[in-house]
């Protein structure tokens, strides 16, 4: 094997993956100065821009290495020689699990559907295989001796947003009034009590949070404290201590924080003992760095399969006209397949559908749309697929299926969390469940609507029911921006024809929205209609929906809380 070949690459990879992480850095550090001059349109631009940078540098960099080598770029030699070469130029990064993503995703567009290659590719290394660097970088330290008082307020001076606050003194004793009564009531503070809050601050959308945990009654207590930026400046919004409340912040269903990270393992690290319920992948996912966070999830799901006997089946739920959805029941994740054919009235292409996917990937899914990995050259064991699963892929993804020994290898899916189905959640649980559950149905609606997407088909069966009870949309074939839909009223007949014609008897074009028509197909349930009818009565009005268009055209972002309001320190009026 030519050395200069295998050097060369060596080089041009590490320069690409170098170059990612300067831009993603970069990028990143606008976050700050977006937050203080309250350039909202800046932070939504700049983490689009975010988004899209790993794709377009790992295409970049497969560029360089086909001018380079030409045919030999696609020898495993080359490969396998230059893998060890790369493993032994980056020992020493601070970043090298992304690295070790990185060299994969090069590698993935050079072997397109021939699935992973564990001679050329890191397939079983981990996120804590990084050298961890003293911690007194990644957080303050603030002793208990110190006092309550003393606490807040250097903790609300380290952390400082060149801004004035709306109300500082206030803040501070908003935050030490909910220590006293949500923890200093449980527990008493020793000589081994301490807090600790990363000196990362953690931006998205509209807000800033500072994320940490006091270490009282023999354990460590997360908190999160959100900050928000308002026209009369800057204010603390809340203390979370609510475990499920910090899960949510952190939920497969939110964009990525803009976070300044310079050990990435030792970052997931910290927020794996605050966030304890979320996985690996998950939390990289959350700072950002959502690439590897796949390869997290598929290391996560080779060990699952050697440790599981499960097989694969068809998903519980209603059959979508578009794709095949399936799941191993162990496993808390479905995949789904875009079909070959698609059923009227279902007339769109496979490549408008992957367009979707792509929107809501770059888009803000406000705690309602989940978060979605896309696969090529998917390996399953044979002998794990169920046989009604087996037909249903052949009845309708076969062209997307190849079959290698004892593999099946999938040219292209899409992994999501796994959710209950609204239609099947409503037709078991309780009365009052029920009622819940509708209510958070139209939120999902109303936020997405406030975040200008517009789900298109908003049967209950297109949502899920999270481990928390929270209603998400899943189904993305037909969303569209709200901006591009028509909302208009019913026009009222005139005529006996007009009145008993068997279509409608006015011009309907094909972005044409009529509200009053959901009361047809939003809820079955016979019991719960006219609670959600009255609930959300102004999902049925056509100037709700057009009021929520203009304020999106006239330029405002329109910011879902990822908490509830009844926890907020002052009532919206006041800030």
């Amino acid at each position: 094997m030519n050395q200069d070949h295998i050097h060369k690459t060596t080089t041009l990879l590490i320069d690409g993956f170098e170059n990612y992480i300067l831009h993603f850095n970069e990028l990143t550090s606008h976050a700050p100065e977006h937050f203080k001059k309250r350039d909202w349109a800046s932070m939504k631009e700049t983490h689009r821009k975010r988004l899209v940078l790993y794709k377009d540098q790992v295409f970049a960099t497969r560029a360089k290495l086909i001018d380079l080598l030409g045919e030999k770029y696609a020898s495993l030699d080359l490969w396998n020689a230059s893998k060890a070469n790369y493993s032994l130029s980056i020992q020493k990064r601070k970043d090298k699990e992304l690295a070790e993503t990185f060299f994969n995703s090069v590698v993935r567009k050079t072997f397109p559907l021939k699935g992973i290659k564990e001679k050329i590719m890191f397939v079983h290394e981990g996120y804590n295989a990084c050298e961890i660097h003293p911690e007194e970088k990644l957080y303050f330290s603030y002793p208990a001796h110190w006092g309550l008082q003393k606490i807040i307020r250097t903790i609300v001076s380290d952390f400082d947003f060149d801004v004035p606050y709306m109300d500082k003194e206030a803040d501070i004793q908003f935050l030490v009034k909910a220590i006293r009564e949500v923890v200093l009531t449980r527990y008493e503070a020793t000589e081994n009590t301490t807090t600790q809050v990363l000196k990362s601050v953690f931006y998205r959308n509209k807000a800033a949070y500072l994320i940490g945990r006091t270490y009282i009654g023999g354990k460590w207590m997360p908190f999160i404290v959100p900050l928000l930026h308002g026209p009369k400046g800057i204010f603390i919004d809340t203390l979370i201590f609510d475990p499920k409340i910090m899960a949510h912040l952190f939920s497969f269903t939110r964009s990525y924080f803009m976070v300044n990270v310079e050990i990435p393992s030792q970052m997931v690290s910290f927020l794996n003992s605050v966030i304890t319920h979320k996985q690996i992948h998950e939390l990289y996912n959350a700072i950002g760095f959502n690439k590897h966070g796949k390869t997290e999830f598929y290391r996560d799901f080779l060990n699952h399969l050697k440790q599981s006997q499960d097989q694969f089946i068809v998903a519980q739920g209603i059959k979508g006209m578009v794709m095949t959805v399936f799941t191993l029941p162990s496993y808390n994740i479905v995949f789904k397949m875009i079909k070959d054919y698609f059923e009227p009235p279902k007339n769109m292409t496979r490549q408008e559908v992957k367009n979707k996917y792509k929107m809501v990937g770059l888009h803000d899914r406000v705690g309602r749309m989940a978060d979605t990995h896309e696969f090529e050259g998917f390996h399953l064991p044979v002998d794990r697929i169920d046989a009604n699963l087996m037909n249903e892929l052949r009845n309708t993804v076969n062209s997307h299926l190849e079959f290698r020994e004892r593999d099946l290898i999938i040219k292209h899916v899409y992994t999501e969390r796994r959710m209950v189905p609204l239609n099947l959640y409503l037709d078991t649980c309780t009365l009052e469940e029920a009622k819940q559950a509708v209510e958070e149905y139209g939120d999902a609606i109303i936020q997405l609507a406030k975040a200008n997407i517009f789900p298109g088909d908003m049967m209950t069966k297109n949502f899920g029911v999270t481990r928390q009870k929270r209603v998400v949309f899943y189904d993305y074939d037909e969303i569209e921006f709200l901006t591009d839909m028509n909302f208009r009223w019913k026009p009222k007949p005139e005529s006996y024809e007009q009145i008993y014609a068997a279509e409608p008897w006015y011009e309907i074009k094909a972005n044409d929205v009529f509200p009053e028509d959901f009361k047809r197909f939003m809820i079955g349930r016979i019991d719960i209609k006219d609670h959600f009818y009255q609930y959300h009565e102004k999902l049925f009005n056509p100037d709700y929906w057009i009021s929520i268009q203009n304020r999106i055209k006239a330029g405002e972002w329109i910011h879902a809380l990822p908490y509830p309001n009844h926890i907020r320190f002052r009532p919206e009026e006041e800030v």
